[in-house]
């Protein structure tokens, strides 16, 4: 099966990667402020966040804006491309109707055009780095690795919650709970520290998304190695979630066009 669709992307590559342009594309079509707003949106959320929680909440966390922009952008990726990833063939419902192709290229260029404009996003990370007291140290390099780590987390989630989604059209709303609920359980406006030695210290362990922006922070902020240990079991927890993932794909895919 792995061949088999390793196969199908290399020879539909150029649909893979015209799909990847047009979901880039589009998700600004229209707007005037463009791809701009891929930086204006974290940048304002972590305006507000920065004021509430060190005069409101009293968070006494250093560079505390840089601490947050390490958080929200990953979390960002992870929750746009959980939710529009999740809808992609439901959107695309006329397409498949008529056309052949491999249906996995849908939910995989929904998820490499999420990689692509986190990326574009990155810049701000080093900006916030150069200008605070941290600056930026040689671990940057190992960003590509945790980036790594965090598509292939959010491809396997999207190709199981795609293919889901045809037959259980309540998902969406599911998901979107969820995720609220999960955005607690993340350290992302807080620090992990703060709940080591508690049960959350736990959750945190197994999140794969509180794993991963863990580790942004320590090649970002602390200027460290990364947590090896924690990283291979997000690479683990992933790859097991795509095999499961498109396992049961492959079962689903047969009747998309009669639920679309």
């Amino acid at each position: 099966m792995k061949i088999k669709i390793l196969e199908n992307l290399f020879q539909y590559r150029e649909l893979l990667k015209t799909t990847v342009k047009k979901e880039i594309r589009g998700k600004y079509k229209g707007s005037f402020m463009g791809i701009l707003w891929s930086f204006l949106n974290p940048l304002l959320q972590v305006l507000v966040y920065s004021i509430v929680f060190p005069f409101i909440m009293k968070n006494r966390e250093p560079n505390y804006i840089t601490f947050l922009v390490c958080g929200i952008l990953p979390w960002n990726w992870f929750t746009s491309i959980v939710s529009t990833g999740t809808q992609t063939f439901i959107v695309n419902a006329g397409i498949i109707k008529k056309v052949y192709f491999p249906r996995e290229i849908l939910p995989i260029s929904s998820a490499t055009a999420g990689l692509v404009n986190f990326l574009i996003q990155s810049p701000i990370i080093l900006f916030f780095l150069a200008f605070s007291s941290i600056g930026v140290g040689w671990t940057f390099f190992l960003f590509p690795l945790i980036a790594l780590a965090e598509y292939l987390f959010i491809l396997g989630t999207v190709l199981l919650t795609s293919a889901i989604q045809v037959y259980v059209r309540d998902l969406e709303y599911i998901i979107n709970f969820l995720i609220s609920m999960i955005f607690y359980a993340t350290p992302i406006l807080y620090s992990q520290r703060n709940f080591e030695s508690s049960s959350l210290g736990i959750i945190f362990s197994i999140n794969p998304i509180a794993v991963i922006i863990v580790n942004y922070r320590k090649i970002f902020i602390e200027r460290t190695l990364p947590n090896f240990k924690s990283l291979c079991f997000v690479f683990v927890v992933s790859l097991i979630l795509i095999m499961f993932a498109m396992w049961i794909f492959r079962k689903l895919e047969k009747g998309f066009a009669e639920e679309l």
